[in-house]
This record gives C-alpha cells, sequence and structure tokens, in this order.
C-alpha cells in the first residue's frame, strides 16, 4: 500500500508541479531532451522524480500524458457553463472523481481530445495515441496551415487508420523527427522523455503562430435530405455533437442557383461566457422544404458551401 502511494506521489509531482522548483537541470537527459524538458521545468509544467532525475527513459501513464497536455497548452473549460460542475465519473469508468488528474481529464473531454471513455489512466499510452491526443488539442489553439503532403512513412502500414492524419500532422509540423529509418513506431510506449518533448515542440509551435491572422474556423454542418414526396424534399442542417446546450443553428435564407442547387445559408450561436448550460450532449439541428429539382447545399454567410453528407431521395 505505501509503494502504490509513493508511486502515485511520484506520477503527480513528475508531471503535476505547478512550482518551477529549482532552475538546475537534470543530469540523465540526452543532449536532444535538456533544453525542452528543462525550458517545461522552468514553466512548472513538469518536475523530476528528485532534484536531478527526470527519468526520461521511464514509460509515461494515460493520466501523466493528458495532465500534461492540459496544463503545456492551457486548455481550459473557462468559457463553458454548468448547471452542474462536470465530474470525471461523467465521462469516464475508470477515472476517480478525487484522482489528482481527475480534472484533466475532465477539461480534456470537453476540449474534444478522444479519450476511450473505458481508459486506464494508470496504464501506458502509445506513441500513436499521444500523437493523436497532441494534435486534437493543437487544433483548440488556432487553425494552422498544413503542407498538402503525404510523408510515406516505413511502418505506415502498423498506424491505426483512425490517427493516421494526426501521425502525418507530427512530421509536417516538424513536431517530430524520425530516424534515418523513417519510421515511426506507433505501438510504442511513449517514454516521459518523448511526452515532455513532443509538448514542448507543440507549444512553440503553437506560440509561433500566436500573432500571425487566423483563419475563421469553418465548422463542418452535416446536411440530410429526405424524401418527403416525389416534388419536396426535407433538408436537415446538423452541427454535430456538442458538450452542452446553448449552441444552436438558424436558417437565414434559401438561394436558388441556376446551376440546380439550394444554397441554404445558416448562422451558427454558441453559449455565452457568461451563461447557465445543461450538461449533456446535444446536436443543434435546423429543417427546411425545398423543392426536389435541387440540389440542397449549405452555406455560412460570406464562405464556401457544403454538400449534402448523406442525401437520400
Amino acid at each position: 500500500m505505501m509503494k502504490k502511494a509513493l508511486a502515485v506521489l511520484s506520477a503527480a509531482a513528475l508531471f503535476g508541479s505547478l512550482a518551477a522548483g529549482s532552475a538546475s537541470a537534470f543530469n540523465d537527459l540526452s543532449a536532444d531532451q535538456k533544453e525542452p524538458i528543462t525550458a517545461l521545468k522552468q514553466r512548472g509544467i513538469v518536475s523530476g522524480v528528485d532534484g536531478e532525475h527526470f527519468v526520461p527513459m521511464g514509460k509515461a501513464s494515460y493520466a501523466q500524458t493528458v495532465h500534461m497536455l492540459v496544463k503545456g497548452l492551457n486548455l481550459n473549460m473557462d468559457t463553458m457553463r454548468f448547471v452542474k460542475k462536470p465530474e470525471a465519473s461523467d465521462y469516464y469508468t475508470n477515472v476517480p472523481n478525487n484522482a489528482w488528474y481527475a480534472e484533466s481529464f475532465v477539461i480534456a473531454q470537453l476540449n474534444g481530445l478522444p479519450i476511450p471513455k473505458d481508459v486506464d489512466p494508470n496504464g501506458t499510452i502509445t506513441r500513436e495515441q499521444y500523437a493523436d491526443l497532441l494534435i486534437h488539442a493543437i487544433d483548440k489553439k488556432g487553425t494552422y496551415p498544413v503542407i498538402e503532403m503525404f510523408v510515406v512513412l516505413a511502418d505506415q502500414g502498423e498506424i491505426d487508420p483512425k490517427v493516421s492524419n494526426s501521425v502525418q500532422r507530427m512530421v509536417l509540423h516538424k513536431l517530430i523527427k524520425l530516424g534515418e529509418d523513417a519510421k515511426f513506431y506507433p505501438k510504442r510506449e511513449l517514454t516521459r522523455g518523448e511526452a515532455a518533448v513532443w509538448l514542448h515542440s507543440a507549444i512553440k509551435f503553437v506560440e509561433s503562430h500566436a500573432d500571425a491572422p487566423k483563419p475563421v474556423p469553418q465548422e463542418n454542418v452535416k446536411v440530410t435530405v429526405e424524401k418527403v414526396n416525389d416534388d419536396v424534399n426535407k433538408v436537415v442542417l446538423s452541427r454535430g455533437e456538442k458538450p452542452t446546450g446553448g449552441y444552436g443553428i438558424e436558417i437565414s435564407g434559401i438561394r436558388f442557383e441556376s446551376d440546380g442547387r439550394a444554397v441554404i445559408t445558416y448562422t451558427l450561436t454558441d453559449p455565452k461566457p457568461d451563461s447557465m448550460n445543461t450538461q449533456a450532449i446535444t446536436e443543434p439541428k435546423a429543417e427546411t422544404y425545398v423543392s426536389s429539382k435541387y440540389k440542397p447545399v449549405a452555406e455560412p454567410d460570406g464562405s464556401t458551401s457544403v454538400s449534402p453528407a448523406n442525401p437520400r431521395s
């Protein structure tokens, strides 16, 4: 029991310290690790098992990495309002509400990080899983240009297709360096050194784009067409699932084009910072009816159109 308590304390201290502590460097870091991990320590994002040892080759747990991402990239729920304060048990089956990492898991969930409901917080995390979390966290900080190319990795076939895009972006954003073998090693358990170095690269990437003009993010609005009769179709616009109430979508008009399209314009509303919203998954929708002679597409005011995702006629 004492060993377990010490292990938890060490894990929390390693990645959970908010005090920068001593500025002295760890003596167990490689040349490539020294600068980024020391920088994270000075920011109060990480600390070692003691003043001289970071243990970079130790395995990183899911709890440690989630806590690091939330703190390092300053994810929060400051603008969200809830009728009931969210708890870890609202979203996860194995994350205790009183755990030192519980709030970080809640924040990660509400910021869209793809963490399994049945995640084992004390279990290890793979390189590809961490890459996916890191890219999702970066995307919460802004919209960034991505080079339109595909990097051929020597072990591409081993990467889960669900996270392949995130791994590609890790390379294209230069957040990681591949070795001479051009392998990513997606299934390998992540080390603490890798977790810290990758996070440092992500923080620098986000900060380097902080002053650049940011394009207005275009939300993916799904268009579904349902046949009413031979002459009329019902068109439903959906924003997808949202973590709380307060999100809305409203059809503002329909424009019939000579090319046979019915362009349905819409406006979106998000929860106000000072509003109280229900803590429940919602799916904001709006609907209208259009002649079956036209192909409906959706368009936010002043933006490009979105074609129907699942037309049925």
